[in-house]
């Protein structure tokens, strides 16, 4: 009660603390006074917490509730034992902050409108190590005075089979792909670690823990070690030995750690740890991991150019009626290059398979390719090609790999199996990012943990994967849902950043009739379905999976598809629920407008709005689930509609089946300051 009543007053003395007025805690609240952030320090340790207020004489409810913090390094235990500390506070745009400055550390607060974060700052000099640190986040709420605290959470568990045992060291070897088991926070398995973000329902909003600006530094899992509704940080140490894969030559395998998580020179700050709070569709817009990361490095960002991806490796190379033998080989990319050409598509990738096997040594290409040849052939067709790379191989030589490629005119790496995040692994994609840049090259990071604002810092670093994606499909039987997933990771996983989930399946089902095939692959849900996902999912490097020849029996879906922009002017979601549907829009540079909406499995009706005040339509194309897409996934409708039709009935309500979506774009033009006629 202690604590509540220094909130409080915190609040009523809003932005004019000091030490003096505040001996033992500061509040900081966000710009639109929605939510605040406050540290204290009052029984001599460091505790935290997040709230909002309904008022100065209203008791303020609590979204994260006093949670410890505190890192123990080689110089000391920061956050323990803690004296007087010397606060500073600050207005920024978009924010606002305060830092107090303890001895030896400093903490950092901030408050963004949609959510708030803290991070520790190290004032010592030399080298040091960071032992261990502790970020507790706790959701009691108000369960002292009689309020429920079962909290329910959606969790993304590592890839590992519990045993009873708590020795977390083996689940941090992982490809940070799983799907959420919705449950209660006390239910949480003891036993196994989740990777973040991690969404908990702290009634009526909830609460998206995530972490940002992880930089030389290793990443966050949370665990219910514990099992006392706090979630607390576990984190993988250094590695000391490091050595090939025996099962995958392309991976490293830990074989030993130090008994310390990072290592450290000098002053510098350590990543954010903080929370979005508010409705689902609150998360879904949200931008905190991206503000709070470093901006960006790169002097020039001119030659990044984002863009389509025709991709060979989930349809198996699938070309269909050729005159050549299928495979690796120059004859099946000139294949995938052409097509690439005619519909605008931006790259082709080469993936696993140009290398050759078993040598991790992407100097030695197999004989049936010549990249120099396919390079100069895509170049002439103003198609960029990218390569695919295994982390072992890549590591070995980033600068002589980069510098050797970019000269003959790749334009980027799609590198895998990362599989980690320690510190030696943050640092691999840092240098990747950094010296990718200097040679002008892209990076798409797959079996890699979700991005923590590198994007921002290094914009060359444009997709990520640690999504369970569209590839599972090739494998997965139908006790699997993706459908749900599909609607789930909008206000979850992509609260951290881009995700390569690779959508443009052209042979969909429902689940009941799908099933896996692996050289022939199809998804979950309609056709419409993964037509939505390239306007609703977040992917500057946005895949078409299927096979060419698959693509152009249907020419008219698939230059539409192709016309789709892969980053936006501006993106809202305006309607849904994690784990139900979600509905949006997006502005493209050209002015047009996108509304989009994925749907789980229930079967729904959504609104579309009509006309911006400002904004002159000239065409309106609308494609929905078709009347049979229930029982035949790949049925969809195309409708054509003048401006007059659209206004006249200030927009249009749209069917979306089980597992169905809709993509409506609406070409036109804004008009600044003038009327409007049609």
């Amino acid at each position: 009660m202690k604590r509540l009543l220094l909130i409080l007053i915190a609040t009523l003395l809003c932005f004019n603390a000091n030490a003096e007025k505040h001996p033992a805690g500061v509040y900081v609240q966000s710009p639109d006074k929605t939510l605040g952030i406050t540290l204290d320090w009052s029984e001599g340790h460091l505790e935290w917490c997040a709230s909002t207020y309904r008022g100065p004489y209203d008791m303020p409810y609590i979204w994260v509730d006093w949670s410890r913090m505190n890192m123990e390094t080689s110089v000391g235990v920061w956050g323990e034992n803690v004296g007087k500390g010397k606060i500073k506070e600050y207005k920024n745009e978009g924010y606002n902050s305060a830092v107090v400055t303890f001895d030896g550390y400093a903490v950092e607060l901030r408050a963004y409108n949609d959510g708030v974060a803290y991070r520790f700052i190290s004032k010592t000099e030399g080298d040091y190590s960071v032992i261990d640190e502790l970020a507790e986040f706790a959701f009691d709420g108000f369960a002292e005075f009689g309020y429920s605290s079962d909290h329910m959470a959606w969790v993304p568990y590592v890839n590992f089979k519990p045993d009873a045992t708590t020795d977390y060291a083996t689940q941090f070897y992982t490809s940070f792909e799983n799907t959420y088991d919705y449950v209660e926070l006390k239910d949480i398995d003891w036993r196994r670690l989740m990777f973040t973000p991690v969404v908990v329902e702290n009634y009526p909003l909830k609460v998206c823990i995530v972490e940002s600006n992880v930089e030389d530094y290793p990443g966050m899992f949370l665990s219910n070690r514990n099992q006392d509704g706090t979630l607390d940080t576990e984190f993988a140490t250094v590695p000391d030995v490091v050595e090939q894969g025996d099962y995958n030559m392309l991976q490293g395998v830990v074989k030993t750690r130090k008994p310390y998580i990072a290592e450290c020179s000098g002053k510098r700050t350590f990543p954010w740890r903080g929370v979005v709070i508010g409705g689902a569709t609150r998360l879904a817009n949200s931008r905190l991991v991206w503000n709070l990361a470093d901006e960006c490095r790169l002097e020039d960002t001119s030659w990044i150019k984002p863009g389509k991806v025709a991709w060979e490796w989930w349809n198996d190379w699938g070309l269909e009626g050729v005159d050549f033998k299928v495979g690796i080989n120059n004859d099946t990319y000139k294949y995938y290059i052409d097509f690439a050409s005619r519909y605008g598509i931006e790259y082709v990738i080469l993936d696993e398979g140009w290398s050759v096997k078993g040598e991790a040594d992407l100097m030695k290409v197999v004989p049936e390719i010549d990249i120099k040849e396919l390079v100069d052939y895509a170049a002439e067709r103003n198609v960029g090609i990218i390569l695919w790379a295994g982390y072992w191989a890549m590591q070995r030589d980033i600068e002589g790999l980069c510098k050797h490629y970019s000269e003959m005119g790749v334009k980027g790496w799609k590198v895998d199996f990362l599989d980690r995040d320690d510190q030696e692994m943050v640092r691999f994609v840092y240098d990747l990012a950094e010296i990718a840049a200097k040679y002008h090259m892209l990076v798409d990071y797959h079996g890699v943990y979700k991005p923590t604002g590198l994007q921002r810092t290094y914009p060359n670093a444009i997709n990520f994967e640690g999504v369970h994606g569209l590839e599972t499909m090739k494998w997965l039987g139908r006790e699997h849902d993706q459908i749900t997933y599909d609607v789930t990771i909008p206000f979850i996983r992509a609260v951290a950043g881009p995700m390569d989930y690779t959508p443009g399946a052209m042979r969909n089902a429902q689940r009941d009739e799908y099933y896996p095939d692996y050289s022939r692959p199809m998804s979950q849900g309609t056709r419409c379905h993964q037509l939505a996902m390239y306007v609703v999912y977040n992917q500057p490097l946005a895949m078409l999976c299927d096979s060419p020849t698959a693509y152009e029996k249907e020419p008219e879906y698939t230059k539409f598809v192709a016309e789709i922009p892969t980053v936006w002017r501006r993106k809202d979601f305006y309607d849904g629920e994690i784990g139900e549907y979600i509905v949006g829009y997006a502005v493209a540079e050209d002015g047009s407008i996108y509304h989009a909406g994925l749907n789980g499995h229930t079967p729904r009706t959504v609104r579309v709005a009509g006309q911006p005040l400002d904004y002159a339509i000239e065409r309106v194309d609308i494609y929905i689930d078709g009347p049979n897409a229930a029982t035949d996934g790949s049925d969809y409708q195309h409708i054509e509609l003048t401006a007059k039709e659209y206004i006249k009935n200030g927009g249009i309500s749209i069917d979306m089946a089980a597992g169905g979506g809709f993509l409506v774009k609406i070409t036109g033009h804004y008009i600044p300051h003038g009327s409007i006629k049609h």
